[in-house]
């Protein structure tokens, strides 16, 4: 399975639902990285993206997006090929 991360903050609603999506989905490990502990991190997280939206998720190294694009990907087939691609 493809290594998940995810920049998020303590008490987004948005990051919740994305987390629970993809435990669904069967990934047990989500890197986290909290952006709301370290304003650094948020930074890097804009130049990467050019967001400034929690969640912002990585699977592998794809960018998925938000939340909303997680749940898009998933209701299209698209999320476990991604989840299991080598």
């Amino acid at each position: 399975m493809q290594v998940v991360k995810m920049y998020t903050t303590a008490v987004c609603p948005y990051c919740i639902r994305a987390k629970q999506l993809l435990k669904a989905r069967g990934v047990e490990n989500i890197e986290e990285i909290r952006i709301d502990q370290n304003p650094a991190e948020r930074n890097q997280m804009m130049a990467i993206t050019g967001r400034r939206t929690v969640p912002q998720i990585f699977i592998g190294s794809t960018h998925v997006g938000g939340c909303d694009e997680l749940v898009a990907l998933d209701a299209q087939g698209g999320l476990l090929p991604l989840l299991q691609a080598a």
